[in-house]
């Protein structure tokens, strides 16, 4: 099980005063060095967290694996082509959404995405879709050439009681035709140390993205002690497979 760190909130945090700090570049630097095998972050559109300078300080200073997520326009395929992080993750975006809200329609944006994805995995960028956890989404992100996918977990991590049970049978569904796909499996969103173990010990689940309930959490332990406490839980021996 591998833990990617997403800091876009400590961009949040500084854009709440339009300085300078806390820089989301430093705190991947302290991401990496407690042990997080790899750094996110989500340039949106309207750059209401991290900007383009942030990309290119942590294209030059992330040393692990830098995974730039995004929507799949021009303008950002533009970016991703000349920043070359490891991994692209493509997901849906919208101006009024105050986070992510589910996964892409890959049969409404089938054209586009195809189209993105050639592109990035011509320039040898590794490309992920962040999806809803369905078999059938699976399969069409193999048909679109995708090698990467990303499970969006907030359903999961917002249900209760046998609503979460049946929310995990899903993700453990499509996470199953995903290692089936021979596609790399992910999953990400509303995690927390409350729930993450469950998700991390679905075999198959090769890697979590995380980054609210850490960067929240070292608000009153310190971000290099909020990692080591996310990567101990996803990292109990059963986790992944």
């Amino acid at each position: 099980m591998r833990l990617h760190i997403n800091i876009d909130h400590v961009a949040t945090v500084r854009q709440a005063r339009g300085g300078a700090q806390p820089d989301p570049v430093a705190a991947a630097l302290v991401c990496e060095m407690a042990g997080a095998h790899g750094i996110t972050c989500h340039l949106r559109e309207d750059r209401r967290h991290i900007n383009d300078r942030d990309v290119r300080l942590l294209r030059e200073q992330v040393q692990t694996l830098l995974n730039l997520e995004m929507a799949a326009t021009a303008e950002m395929i533009g970016i991703a082509l000349a920043t070359r992080p490891e991994i692209v993750t493509l997901v849906p975006e919208k101006r009024e959404e105050r986070t992510t809200e589910g996964g892409l329609d890959l049969v409404k944006g089938k054209k586009s995405l195809a189209a993105a994805i050639a592109k990035l995995s011509k320039a040898g960028i590794e490309v992920s879709l962040f999806i809803d956890p369905e078999p059938a989404n699976v399969r069409l992100a193999r048909e679109l050439g995708a090698p990467r996918i990303e499970l969006h977990t907030g359903d999961y991590c917002h249900a209760r009681g046998a609503k979460a049970e049946r929310e995990l049978e899903r993700l453990a569904s499509a996470t199953e035709e995903g290692v089936s796909q021979k596609l790399h499996v992910a999953g990400g969103h509303g995690l927390d140390y409350s729930n993450v173990e469950r998700v991390a010990a679905i075999p198959g689940m090769s890697e979590l993205d995380i980054g609210h309930s850490v960067v929240s959490r070292a608000v009153f332990v310190g971000l290099d002690v909020a990692v080591r406490d996310m990567l101990a839980l996803c990292t109990r021996p059963g986790a992944g497979g």
